[in-house]
């Protein structure tokens, strides 16, 4: 129903951001990495969610659509709703949520408040299980879907970890173009490539 909401943002709280839209204001629940980006009484732009469960109506409300397609990916997870997902994304970015993903660290994912090992392995376990089946499935930024090879090497691992966070097939080619795969860990790689696209 809402793809962003641009506004003022009036109000800050805990878990929580008040966009002022046209003098209406939508309470959104957001993570601690959103809410360290936005200033009170300043213009912002979030990536929204809308949850509707019985008398239940939410919307999660997010910096960057990177974070809203880790979130959305988080609550398609049996077991794992709204406010997990939230948890999670408080205490990961969405480049460490997929580097866990893929290289299973279950660790990672339990500091989150609430997280405990039964729901991290789920969370990895169904995640990685779904990008080996059907990588690139999950949107990019610019709403298309990406495609990457399919390959059960360090390379193709790295390739599916990028992908989850909505980079390009041509974007990951190019990062990936030259980094030593055989001598370095996947946790490595992907950093690396990371870094390149930052650039």
């Amino acid at each position: 129903m809402f793809y962003y909401l641009n506004g003022v943002i009036a109000e800050i709280g805990p878990g929580l951001a008040v966009v002022d839209c046209g003098g209406v204001g939508y309470a959104c629940a957001t993570t601690n990495y959103t809410l360290a980006q936005l200033k009170k009484g300043e213009r912002a732009k979030l990536y929204t969610y809308l949850h509707v469960r019985e008398e239940i109506f939410e919307i999660y409300g997010f910096a960057s659509q990177g974070e809203l397609n880790s979130f959305k990916m988080l609550i398609g997870v049996s077991g794992v709703g709204p406010k997990a997902a939230l948890a999670i994304l408080s205490s990961v970015s969405p480049d460490q949520l997929a580097l866990a993903i893929v290289t299973g660290d279950e660790k990672t994912l339990t500091a989150a408040p609430g997280i405990g090992k039964k729901i991290a392995q789920r969370i990895i376990l169904e995640l990685k299980d779904k990008l080996s089946k059907d990588p690139g499935s999950f949107a990019s930024d610019s709403g298309a879907s990406v495609t990457i090879p399919v390959r059960n090497d360090k390379s193709g691992e790295a390739a599916a970890a990028l992908a989850v966070l909505g980079y390009t097939s041509q974007d990951i080619a190019v990062a990936l173009k030259g980094i030593d795969m055989d001598a370095l860990p996947l946790e490595e790689i992907i950093r690396q490539a990371l870094k390149r696209m930052v650039r």
